[in-house]
């Protein structure tokens, strides 16, 4: 089994280079179907599957380029330990907060081993968050203490709240810079995670 793992994590890894070595720049509409979720292009907007009409007439999976923009991440697709770490689905159609509902998907996201390893997803659901009106490190707060009432809070979209305004503006603040461009050292996402435990 770890085998298996390890060999997928290979040919995902060799794919990506393969990709980009040959197209010179990340384009979402060429990115093969198993690596598009989750993955950033060249222009730093993210990739999304979406479905299609077939020529005969069944539904197709394709990569498209969305208009949602990563402001510190380019030319990157998410790796294969990222995604089981943090529970999310490659398959999944569109970007959406939908995931928030299913139940055991904050108990991933919520991890060290997400939120250390992984500031492309965690950047994403946090803005997916933010979206609904949720803050993304009260939900997990509350996830790790209480977590049906985590799941009703996000179910009535809104009704969380950290605190004063100035201090979710403080962690925002620290998120960004924790997310600054280059490869985040060990200290940055330790930090990260700190700023969501």
């Amino acid at each position: 089994m770890a085998f298996t793992s390890i060999k997928c994590s290979l040919v995902l890894f060799l794919s990506s280079l393969f990709i980009h070595a040959t197209l010179g720049e990340l384009i979402c509409e060429e990115l093969p179907n198993h690596v598009c979720a989750f993955s950033v292009s060249s222009s730093g907007k993210r990739c999304l599957l979406e479905t299609m009409p077939a020529k005969d007439g069944s539904i197709e999976k394709q990569c498209r380029t969305s208009e949602v923009v990563v402001e510190k991440m380019a030319e990157y697709i998410e790796t294969e330990q990222c995604v089981k770490a943090c529970g999310v689905d490659r398959d999944a159609v569109g970007i959406s907060s939908d995931a928030f509902l299913e139940p055991h998907f904050l108990d991933k996201l919520c991890t060290p081993e997400c939120y250390k390893k992984c500031p492309n997803l965690v950047e994403l659901y946090f803005n997916l968050a933010a979206g609904e009106g949720v803050f993304l490190p009260y939900l997990c707060e509350k996830q790790r203490s209480e977590p049906h009432r985590a799941m009703r809070e996000f179910s009535s979209s809104g009704a969380a709240a950290s605190g004063p305004a100035s201090e979710e503006i403080e962690a925002i603040e620290f998120y960004d810079a924790a997310m600054a461009p280059g490869p985040a050292s060990e200290e940055q996402s330790g930090n990260l995670y700190e700023a969501f435990a």
